[in-house]
């Protein structure tokens, strides 16, 4: 729904200000509908980079609950407990480790419980760290020991990840203030010295001046909206 009314706003601010006429926002409904796309995926990737910090502090609480003695099923089952005052309820990681434990006490084994949190989940660090609890499991290893450092590696990576996005700030905030700068300008111009734009609208130059400029102002804003975008 945020998504749904910030595009229709920017579809009816963009018809206003580059054609001065309310019949060009059907013809701005493929800008429309493409910000809300851009949005929903921002919005998954927010959503995705926070479970991914749940889960670190979840995989860690595993980790020493491991070291200090506990086997996999009760380690499981005591991580639900601890993540109880970390996070609120119906948070992603609790609402996961919550059906891990129903599903330990329908007799499931630990490593078809994680398997199946794997597959739901299907995000890189828990098929990372699912499949190196499996192997070692398998192989008879030092499970805790290989564990320990699983846990090391993820959030060595998610740690860089959150620097770099930190760093980054600053910039993301400096990139929005200049994707809104042109759209001030030209609604301060149409406000303050109408006269100015006027010979712009209603004519079939003017249409695909303006045209011209929205088509660069667009790839502009694709262009450094990847450029703020860093993946570890």
């Amino acid at each position: 729904m945020a998504a749904a009314v910030q595009s229709v706003l920017l579809v009816g601010t963009a018809a206003w200000l580059f054609y001065n006429t309310w019949l060009a926002v059907a013809a701005l409904l493929p800008v429309g509908i493409w910000y809300w796309h851009e949005w929903r995926e921002e919005c998954c990737k927010r959503k995705e980079q926070l479970f991914r910090e749940q889960f670190q502090n979840g995989i860690q609480i595993l980790s020493s609950l491991l070291k200090a003695g506990y086997s996999v099923e009760n380690a499981i089952r005591e991580t639900e407990k601890d993540l109880r005052p970390l996070y609120r309820e119906g948070s992603r990681i609790r609402t996961e480790f919550e059906r891990m434990v129903r599903e330990l006490d329908m007799n499931l084994t630990a490593e078809q419980v994680l398997t199946s949190f794997s597959k739901r989940v299907n995000q890189e660090d828990v098929n990372n760290f699912v499949t190196v609890f499996a192997a070692a499991k398998r192989t008879g290893g030092d499970s805790i020991s290989i564990l320990k450092e699983t846990v090391r590696i993820i959030g060595g990576k998610i740690e860089t990840e959150r620097e770099i996005q930190t760093v980054l700030a600053a910039k993301r905030l400096e990139f929005h203030v200049m994707c809104v700068i042109p759209l001030g300008m030209i609604g301060y111009m149409r406000m303050a010295f109408p006269e100015f734009l006027n010979v712009l609208y209603g004519n079939i130059p003017g249409v695909l001046l303006m045209t011209g400029c929205m088509v660069v102002y667009l790839f502009a804003y694709r262009l450094g909206n990847r450029i703020i975008k860093i993946e570890v």
